[in-house]
Parts: structure tokens; C-alpha cells; sequence
């Protein structure tokens, strides 16, 4: 009896192992988790706080009242800008990523593998500065167009404008997603691609028909990570577009920095929120039907 009384008290080797797995297992996410609670949860419930708060301390749909009344026409102008560079961003990478793949000249692909990742490593303030300096009146890209004769001197324009700041964020962020899409069609399998040119079909139909339907899922996700990257940028628009209309952050900073209204500036961020919300929804409505599909 003191035997069986001694075994059931032990506890067993099995449950023993699990519970010690689990216990490591949150050791090495709790602190992930941790900066994702301190640093975007929390002041996502502050945020949300401040901008349905009252001047009573009730709850009001004011603030948001006032940021359509004031910002309609900024708030459609960052979709707009956002979208048209989402799209172009796609483009770019599509191109440059299939030729990397699918090219056949080894010195243009090598070069254009060296040259097109640079602006992975610049911060957008400098890609703010150095669009400024190239796309002025008097910048480096009317300089190149009048010495080759392209356009004459009173020609000259100025791309200060909704242009330069698309112009930025494809520049900045088409090396982003094309660093995504060239590896996931590295990984494809080499045997479809030779079989579609053992067959006849060119370059262009075996990128569009073979290899970008197995890659899609990738570009998706590099263009929801892109889109959502170019809805909080500030200091591209600020730098080249300050005036109106001009993107959300540059609003929120202008509220806060001006006139100390942190509501109005908390209701603007939950709008581009909702914003950045489009491009998840879209994503996750394709992953759900990627699945359901098998």
C-alpha cells in the first residue's frame, strides 16, 4: 500500500517533460510579446481613448466629425497616392524579378543585382532629401533632359508635387518587394520553366502564365507589407508635397506640432488605420481562399 501511495504521488515523466516545454516555450516568446503589448497595443488602446474621449470625459464622435470636415480630400489623396505606388511598386518588381530569373544576358543580371537593392539601405527622410535635389526645377533630372536635348531650358518643370512623392515610395520600395519575389522564383522548380521554352513560349508569357501564378501569394504579401509601410511614412510628403492636398501623416503632424490637438491627431491615425485594415482584409480574403482551395 505505501508503495502504490509512493507511485501516485510521483508525477509522471510525460507531463513532467510538457509542462518544462511550455515553461520555454513562453520564455522565448514573452519577450516578443512583451514589446508588442508596450509598444503597439497599448498605445493603440491610448490612442483609441483619446480620440473617442470628450472634453466631459464621455464618449464622442467629434474629433472624427472634424477630421472629415477638414481632411476628406487628404484622406482620399493618400489612398490615391498610396495605391497608384502599391501598383507601380508590383510592376517594378515583377520586371525586375523576372528578368533576374528569367534573363539571359549574365552581365545585366548581375549588374542589376548590385544596383537594384541600394535603396533597401536608405532611410526615407534621406529618400525624401535626395528626390528633392533630383526632381527640383533645377535638379539633376531636368540638368540630364535639357543637356541631351530632350526638353528645352523653359520646359523645365518641377516634380515637387503628388508625382515626387510616388516616384519616392517606388524608388524606395520596389527593391523591397523584388528582393521578396526574385527568391520565392529561385525556388521554383527549373523543369517547368525549360519545359514552357522547350515548347516555344517566350519570356514574357513563361513569366506571366507559369511563373507568376506560383509566386503570387509572395508579391501579395511583399505589396500589403509596402502599402501599409507607405501609409505611415512623414517625412517623404513633408519633404516634397507639404501643401494641400497632402498625405494623413503630414495632417497629424501638423495638428499635433501647431495646434496641440492630440484628439483630432488620434482620430487621423484610427482613419489611416482603417486604411491600412484594406490591405490586410485583401490579403487575408486571398489566404483564406488559397486555403479553402487547397
Amino acid at each position: 500500500m505505501r508503495g502504490s501511495a509512493g507511485e501516485g504521488q510521483r508525477q509522471h515523466p510525460v507531463i513532467t517533460g510538457k509542462a518544462s516545454t511550455r515553461g520555454a516555450a513562453f520564455a522565448l516568446f514573452a519577450p516578443a510579446l512583451a514589446v508588442v503589448a508596450l509598444l503597439f497595443v497599448a498605445p493603440l488602446a491610448m490612442s483609441v481613448v483619446v480620440a473617442f474621449r470628450g472634453k466631459d470625459g464621455g464618449f464622442t464622435l467629434e474629433h472624427f466629425a472634424k477630421s472629415f470636415d477638414f481632411y476628406t480630400t487628404d484622406l482620399l489623396f493618400t489612398l490615391a497616392i498610396v495605391v497608384a505606388s502599391t501598383l507601380l511598386i508590383g510592376a517594378v518588381a515583377i520586371a525586375i524579378a523576372g528578368y533576374l530569373t528569367l534573363g539571359g544576358n549574365p552581365r545585366t543580371i548581375a549588374v542589376l543585382r548590385w544596383l537594384y537593392r541600394w535603396p533597401l539601405f536608405i532611410p526615407f527622410v534621406v529618400a525624401g532629401q535626395l528626390m528633392r535635389t533630383f526632381l527640383a526645377k533645377n535638379g539633376m533630372l531636368n540638368h540630364v533632359l535639357i543637356g541631351s536635348g530632350l526638353i528645352e531650358p523653359l520646359s523645365a518643370q518641377s516634380l515637387l508635387d503628388w508625382r515626387g512623392i510616388v516616384v519616392a515610395f517606388v524608388w524606395k520600395q520596389a527593391p523591397f518587394v523584388t528582393l521578396l519575389l526574385a527568391g520565392a522564383m529561385a525556388s521554383l522548380e527549373p523543369q517547368h520553366i525549360e519545359a514552357a521554352r522547350n515548347l516555344g513560349a517566350r519570356r514574357m508569357s513563361v513569366l506571366i502564365d507559369i511563373v507568376l501564378p506560383q509566386v503570387r501569394g509572395t508579391l501579395l504579401v511583399g505589396l500589403v507589407l509596402s502599402f501599409v509601410t507607405m501609409l505611415s511614412v512623414l517625412s517623404v510628403p513633408l519633404m516634397i508635397n507639404p501643401n494641400s492636398p497632402t498625405m494623413v501623416t503630414v495632417d497629424v503632424a501638423y495638428r499635433i506640432s501647431t495646434h496641440g490637438d492630440y484628439p483630432v491627431a488620434n482620430a487621423l491615425c484610427l482613419l489611416s488605420l482603417a486604411l491600412a485594415a484594406i490591405g490586410a482584409v485583401f490579403y487575408l480574403r486571398h489566404a483564406a481562399a488559397r486555403v479553402e482551395g487547397g
